[in-house]
């Protein structure tokens, strides 16, 4: 058997696009040699997934696994909206997910690498990405542990488009959890209280709220008092403990949690395909079709 190298590998995969572990067995199977090893991957199909490589994946579906003290919040993209209505789609979703807490990987290339179904992560979203025909990737996960006085709470919504995992303490009522991880996917708030905002966040809304009020032509004396209540009802929009509770406005977050005793030590919330950025050649192919429709 051939001493395939580091650098062999990063070759191949440079070449076709592949996996890592694909563009490895394709080199022990030609005993290093790089034209035979393209030739091998084109012969098994993989060189179909490789040829998806450069599509944009913006769409998919996030998943939350619970087991024990462990939890795993994971986004596994798509081309189209379409392909999250794949039940294979959707089982391969799931069980990422469950794959995350069960190998406790810590960053996505470790993810690809742990076992699943008895292969890899990686293989089975580069067999997928062959018989669903969309090029599908593991974009982020993130997993929490919890104590026993602390319970997991998770909510999908629209099918998985907006998923919430939240860690509460001081109950064992998954309700209740369920309910703050409701509340998060439908509000979307950035911290958990008005501490967490950092000093140079402040700063900036402070510099940007006290020029609104000077544009506004107020007087001098009492711009400073005005500006200060805008900054403390911006800190209570994108504070979860100070936000009306979605499912009792007449309540914040956080009195919902205290009249139940309990306090939300963290929570993660993913929207699929946010912050994804299409390629300039894809904007432009988008206005050509804007034009050509008018």
């Amino acid at each position: 058997m051939a001493n395939i190298k580091a650098a062999q590998v990063k070759e191949l995969r440079d070449k076709t696009g592949v996996g890592m572990m694909d563009a490895k067995k394709a080199l022990v199977e030609t005993d290093g040699d790089l034209d035979a090893a393209v030739d091998y991957l084109r012969e098994k199909g993989v060189s179909k997934a490789a040829k998806k490589a450069d599509r944009i994946a913006a769409e998919g579906l996030a998943n939350v696994y619970a087991a024990g003290n462990s939890a795993a919040i994971a986004e596994i993209n798509s081309e189209t909206d379409f392909v999250s209505k794949n039940e294979k789609f959707q089982n391969l979703v799931k069980g990422i997910s469950k794959a995350i807490v069960e190998n406790n990987p810590a960053t996505v290339e470790e993810a690809l690498e742990v076992e699943m179904n008895g292969e890899t992560v990686g293989a089975v979203i580069t067999e997928a990405t062959q018989t669903i025909g969309e090029k599908i990737t593991l974009r982020r996960f993130a997993r929490l542990e919890k104590t026993d006085n602390q319970v997991f709470g998770d909510y999908e919504h629209m099918g998985g488009r907006i998923t919430v995992l939240a860690l509460v303490e001081g109950t064992d009522n998954e309700e209740i959890a369920r309910n703050v991880a409701m509340h998060i996917a439908a509000i979307n708030p950035k911290y958990i209280t008005r501490d967490e905002v950092p000093q140079e966040t402040r700063d900036h809304e402070l510099s940007v709220l006290s020029e609104q009020a000077k544009n506004e032509g107020k007087p001098a004396n009492i711009v400073e008092k005005m500006v200060q209540g805008r900054l403390s009802k911006w800190l209570a929009e994108i504070s979860l403990v100070d936000q009306p509770y979605v499912k009792d406005s007449d309540k914040t977050v956080g009195q919902y949690l205290k009249e139940n005793g309990a306090t939300i030590k963290s929570f993660i919330r993913y929207e699929v395909g946010e912050g994804i950025e299409k390629r300039s050649e894809d904007f432009a192919a988008e206005v050509q079709s804007q034009l050509a429709k008018k």
